[in-house]
């Protein structure tokens, strides 16, 4: 298989990792509500959207100002110790409770436990890319409960214009992107193109276009078709340039996975219409249009990076979750107005 199949083949390996984020967030929709998950009061009020994007905002000023005081031990604890929690939350809704201690399974807890530990000691790409869906799953299946129709939908455009804003006006996401890249935690989803490839021997990352807010990003130990220079002047290269494939790896952001999804779970949980039978996870038509857009939008957002221009991911994906989802809702027979929510 010659390099350019390798690259088809981690494109491939990206839309599989995405489809797991997805299908996990699906399958969790009903244990999380048994659990009583549901992280707000009230899921239709448009204004959570607002709080968990301010909430966006001061995580990036903190993670920014750790780099800047060179405290990024700060961000590489915080992130460990939420898959550790994420991780407890899935772990205790699939692993039987064997061995109890009071209301904790034991099992479950260990579980966690373990996935902490294998990121502390040893963080490769396989470590990381398990956790990330582990994660991501459970976070947009926590928020998916979280947010009704028209807050998912507020979210997700609110995060595509200020992705947009982040990378191409103010550029502070890709000196972020850099920042965690180098920190080896789940934040990014790793898709090596070398069976030799490893991500704790490979250097820090200087051509980084997608962070885990939503950045297009890629690492190239074997050379890239964009310099720094090209990064942050924002040149592009021609539309006849061929695809790079000299990369040793393909990095996308966690972020561009469990924010669209977010919308797909949404959809499943808070739409009672085009229902679809499908064993361990809860779906239906919209919902599924969600899923579709999203894929849609990742295969055209991987094919500008493999030609190596940055780009912002989140106004592509969220914008075929939101396009799939509202087909997906007119062909269900829901108005315009019921789809938003409204």
């Amino acid at each position: 298989m010659n390099h350019r199949s390798r690259v088809y083949v981690a494109v491939g390996v990206t839309v599989l990792l995405f489809l797991g984020v997805q299908l996990g967030a699906l399958a969790l929709i009903e244990p999380f509500h048994d659990s009583e998950r549901q992280a707000v009061d009230d899921p239709e009020n448009p204004t959570n959207s607002l709080v968990y994007f301010g909430i966006i905002l001061v995580a990036t000023g903190f993670m920014l100002a750790t780099f800047r005081y060179d405290l990024e031990w700060l961000i590489r604890a915080m992130i460990i110790g939420v898959s550790v929690m994420l991780a407890w939350f899935v772990f205790t809704e699939f692993v039987p409770p064997v061995v109890t201690a009071g209301s904790a399974n034991v099992l479950a807890v260990l579980a966690a436990l373990g996935v902490g530990a294998a990121l502390l000691f040893y963080p490769e790409w396989y470590v990381i890319d398990l956790t990330g869906v582990l994660m991501g799953a459970g976070a947009a299946a926590l928020f998916g409960i979280s947010f009704g129709l028209l807050p998912a939908i507020l979210l997700l455009a609110v995060l595509a214009i200020y992705d947009a804003i982040s990378v191409y006006r103010t550029e502070h996401m890709l000196d972020l992107a850099e920042g965690v890249m180098d920190l080896k935690i789940p934040v990014v989803l790793v898709i090596p193109t070398t069976l030799s490839y490893s991500y704790l021997a490979a250097g820090s990352t200087d051509d980084v276009l997608e962070d885990e807010t939503g950045e297009a990003a890629e690492e190239t130990d074997g050379g890239s078709s964009l310099s720094d220079e090209d990064v942050t002047s924002g040149s592009e290269p021609s539309d006849d340039e061929e695809v790079d494939t000299s990369r040793d790896a393909l990095f996308i952001g966690l972020g561009d996975a469990v924010i669209p999804t977010i919308l797909v779970a949404s959809a499943a949980y808070f739409v009672d219409a085009g229902t679809l039978e499908v064993p361990g996870i809860v779906l239906n038509v919209p919902a599924l249009g969600a899923i579709l857009g999203t894929l849609a939008g990742l295969l055209v957002l991987m094919h500008m990076v493999l030609k190596g221009r940055p780009h912002a991911g989140l106004p592509l994906l969220n914008g075929g979750a939101i396009g799939g989802y509202l087909l997906g809702a007119l062909a269900s027979g829901l108005s315009i107005v019921g789809a938003l929510g409204l």
